[in-house]
Order: structure tokens, then sequence, then C-alpha cells
């Protein structure tokens, strides 16, 4: 009887929803499990890095890999994978563009350090103490990841062969992922295994996207009322739909709430957040600075806002600091 193909998952910088989300297969993680043999997966099954390195190289044939890479152990792992596979899949938004953890490239490891360690309310740390990659005492040495200057997309620390959107992906995206993967049937390296369409294109309320919007403000869902049957864009909510690929089945929408970008661009889109920010800016009704401004200020996060999943993979990237 031929063995069956070798795949393992791995967690980096990421809230764990990834590892859930291959849980969410119901019981058609059983057939996943019938048709593969799962040799690395530390947060569900006892294994450990020499189990990944006794594995010869390219002796998996794909690694799913979710999280962005924050530290030198993230990294290593990566890397250690890479070697290991024949496939890479960057799972879910935080390997894909970053995602949550990336709005850290907003501040560097200084000011983090600062605040976690020293400055938040809930912190008492009369010593200032840090946390230090070698720390000697007792007769024993403990070695702790370095803590990186940013926060990495996937693709900016390995090469990546394949994409799986999400935040997090959806289970019968990854059902249809993994069957295409172990079909031996591969679509070009590079591509997102979901739609190539605007999240728009699936959403229950395209019908009553007006043709031209006229804004003075703009309202976060906690502000207002809103009505469940009438695009969000045209209720002064910012949705960002229009520059998201679909395959999520619009399910924030279809919960009363607006898309956050998750699912990242469509391969016609090169920057998500400066997509959706210049069709916001374009639809602003004032045409005067003190109004443009005004209405601006209605956003009171716009990284936030238009970056929330992307900031890493963004043209914008990270915030260069001032040390002068």
């Amino acid at each position: 009887m031929p063995d069956k193909p070798k795949v393992a998952f791995y967690w980096c910088a990421s809230c764990g929803g990834c590892e859930e989300s291959v849980v969410d297969l119901a019981e058609d993680i059983l057939g996943v499990v019938n048709a593969v043999d799962i040799v690395f997966w530390p947060v569900a099954m006892d294994f450990k890095k020499h189990d990944v390195e006794a594995i010869s190289d390219g002796g998996i044939l794909v690694s799913m890999i979710n999280g962005a890479v924050r530290t030198s152990e993230q990294e290593e792992m990566a890397k250690l994978l890479r070697r290991k596979s024949t496939l890479v899949v960057a799972y879910g938004s935080c390997a894909h563009m970053g995602g949550i953890p990336g709005l850290a490239n907003q501040f560097d490891r200084e000011q983090i350090f600062r605040y976690v360690y020293e400055e938040s309310p809930s912190t008492i740390n009369e010593g200032h103490t840090r946390p230090q990659t070698e720390n000697p005492g007792g007769g024993h040495s403990l070695t702790l990841p370095e803590f990186r200057s940013m926060v990495r997309t996937l693709d900016q620390v390995i090469p990546v062969d394949y994409y799986l959107p999400g935040c997090p992906p959806v289970p019968r995206m990854l059902k249809a992922a993994l069957d295409t993967l172990l079909s031996g049937n591969l679509p070009p390296k590079g591509t997102v295994l979901g739609p190539d369409i605007a999240m728009c294109e699936e959403c229950p309320r395209k019908e009553t996207k007006p043709a031209d919007l006229a804004y003075t403000a703009f309202h976060r869902p906690h502000e207002v009322i809103i009505q469940p049957d009438t695009c969000l864009l045209a209720q002064g909510v910012i949705c960002m739909g229009p520059a998201t690929r679909g395959g999520c089945g619009a399910q924030c929408v279809t919960g009363n709430m607006p898309c956050t970008g998750c699912f990242g661009p469509t391969s016609h889109v090169r920057d998500q957040g400066a997509k959706i920010l210049s069709a916001i800016a374009s639809s602003v009704s004032a045409k005067d600075t003190e109004g443009i401004d005004r209405t601006l200020a209605s956003i009171p996060d716009p990284i936030g806002t238009f970056y929330r999943y992307g900031l890493p993979g963004s043209l914008l990237r990270r915030k260069i600091a001032d040390h002068n």
C-alpha cells in the first residue's frame, strides 16, 4: 500500500482561529485524515521540531502555515518547513498579508517593549525588566526567541506556492484547496485559492448600492442603526467589500456588519487599502479643505480601517522610526 501524502500545519503569529478552522471541517476532517498523513501539527498532536528535521527534504507534500512572522523561532520553523515541503500554503490573513498582528508595524520595537513592559496601565515593573534572548541563572541558561523589528508576511520570509485567504479561511474553501492540492492538478504558483471577484458580487445588498455617493460623515457600526437590506456604503458605514476578494459568502454583511477586508484584494488590486481609500475620498461631498478634513476626521483610525489585515504586505508596510 503506497504511503499517504504527508501534510503539516504550523502556527506563527496569529490568534489560533486558523487552527480552529481546520476543526470546523466537521465530518469532512475524517476524509482528510483518511487521505493524508499529518506529520506535524503541534497545536493538536505531540510533535516536536526534531520530528520535522528527520523528514527528508521535500518529503512533506504540503505545509499549511498560518500566522505572520514576528520572532526568530517563527522564521526558523517557516524556513525548516519550506525545505521539507514540496508545497507551502500561506494559510489565512496573517500569513497571507500580515493580518491583525501586522498593525504593530505602526510602532517600532522599542515603543512596543516600553509600553508592554513598563507603561501599560496594568503593568507593575519597577525594575523595568524586559525579556532577554539569553538569561543564565542557577547553572542553566534560558533562551527565548528574538522579537524582530517588524511583522512580515510569510512570503517575505520564504517562497510561498499558494495562498488561502480569510480570517479564518472558511471550511468549504479549505476542503476545496486540500482536494486541489491532493489531486495533483495544480493551479499556477502564486495563486490565491479563492474566487477572483470582489466581495460585492456575492453581497445580498448589491442591488441597493448607489452609482454615486456623497459623504458628509462616516459612521462606525455602533453609532447608527444599520438597515439590514441597504448597502452599508450608502448608509455611511465604511465597508471594504469593493476592494476585497469574495469567497466568504458575505458572512459579515449578512450578519449586518461591514466587511473589514480579511480576504485581501483581488488580483486586479495592488494595494487594498489604497483602493478603497481612493473610492471613499472621491465620494466626499465637500470640496473645500475644511469640509474635507471634517468629513475624514469621522474616520478615527484610518490604518486600522483600511489596512486592518494587510499593512505588512501593503505599499506602506511599516512606520519608519525617527530616532534623531
